[in-house]
């Protein structure tokens, strides 16, 4: 009956993670990078403000931005962001900090990389119903490169390229299941590289939504002057 409910009268939050120290951006705060007139993180924030999918947002930031971005977003008149909260010492423990202030109304929670300003409308909605259908969904595209697995330099296997998918965000979880899954990894110290990671660790299956090469995430300075084009294309 409960998952009835949720399905049948679902309410996703988003957790936007902006936390991360910026150590291959060589000296550039990414988080603060402006695309047109605003912060990289502001249009993050905003794709998630303009869908109707999500009711309500939380930022997670380092503490010396928890203020400008707090001004930034009531300026701008977003009413969907519920709280801007401190970041951890790791991606995890954000992603834990965001969680802890997500609604106890939430059926289902998104987490969303803040170094990526591009994503969709189309991302999140069909995520978000894919989410609601199966518990677990991401946006991922196809590898366009042969990947290698390695070891001393030396290749060890080449998996099919047609298997591989390049994952994106928001990734977006029955809230129940994301808690149980987080705890989980906390306890066991589970070396995690994303959210989807946490979920599989409990033997859940992840399901994948169509992704698009404009939801590039921020890491580099050349992810910057990718993300600038896409942004002057797209004005």
């Amino acid at each position: 009956m409960l998952n009835f409910l949720k399905k049948k009268f679902p309410k996703c939050s988003a957790v936007i993670v902006a936390a991360g120290s910026a150590t291959r951006m060589q000296g550039t705060d990414k988080v603060m990078a402006l695309l047109g007139d605003k912060p990289l993180v502001y249009h993050a924030v905003k794709a998630f403000e303009d869908n109707p999918k999500i009711f309500e947002i939380v930022v997670v930031t380092r503490e010396e931005l928890m203020e400008p971005l707090g001004a930034l977003f009531t300026q701008s008149g977003l009413k969907k962001v519920k709280a801007v909260v401190i970041g951890g010492k790791d991606r995890m423990e954000s992603v834990m900090n965001g969680v802890a202030c997500v609604s106890p109304k939430a059926t289902h929670i998104a987490v969303h990389d803040g170094a990526r300003p591009l994503v969709s409308q189309n991302i999140i909605t069909q995520t978000v119903t894919l989410a609601v259908d199966k518990g677990a969904a991401a946006p991922a595209i196809p590898v366009k490169d042969t990947i290698k697995t390695a070891h001393a330099n030396a290749v060890t296997a080449t998996p099919p390229r047609e298997i591989l998918r390049a994952v994106q965000t928001p990734q977006i979880f029955d809230a129940d299941l994301f808690r149980a899954a987080l705890t989980n990894a906390q306890e066991k110290e589970l070396a995690v590289t994303d959210d989807c990671s946490c979920v599989e660790a409990i033997g859940m299956r992840v399901f994948l939504s169509a992704g698009e090469e404009r939801n590039i995430k921020v890491t580099t300075p050349m992810d910057l002057n990718i993300a600038k084009l896409y942004w002057e294309e797209n004005q």
